[in-house]
């Protein structure tokens, strides 16, 4: 059985910049996966095209599908708010055998104010 992904963090955990996200997402050119850990609520205000929405929250609901969904060997990039909800996906998908898992730094209140200022901050 899966377990809620809160474990302790990692402080070597790799870390994508909004800007790396937004030059991966325009270059297009290679296969990367996109979490986005947000509730419900927080997508229909503010999102960023292409991310799948897993809530933690929901956690009891995906949580056993995750490698069905997606593949472990492919590069996967978390969003949240801030970082911290992402964080503690990335070292939960580490620990269920992803092997190339990176948390977007700031979330998505970083990436409207460093990257698209259109996307609304709450």
């Amino acid at each position: 059985m899966a377990q809620y992904p809160d474990s302790p963090l990692s402080s070597k955990q790799p870390q994508v910049s909004v800007e790396q996200l937004q030059e991966r997402l325009l270059s297009g050119a290679d296969k990367i996966q996109l979490i986005d850990v947000r509730e419900p609520q927080e997508i229909d205000i503010a999102r960023i095209e292409g991310f799948v929405n897993l809530p933690l929250s929901e956690f009891a609901a995906w949580g056993e599908q995750i490698h069905t969904q997606f593949d472990c060997e492919s590069e996967t990039l978390v969003l949240c708010h801030h970082g911290v909800r992402s964080a503690q996906m990335c070292q939960w998908l580490v620990n269920q055998g992803f092997t190339n898992v990176k948390n977007i730094t700031g979330g998505i209140a970083a990436y409207s104010s460093l990257v698209d200022p259109s996307i609304p901050q709450y």
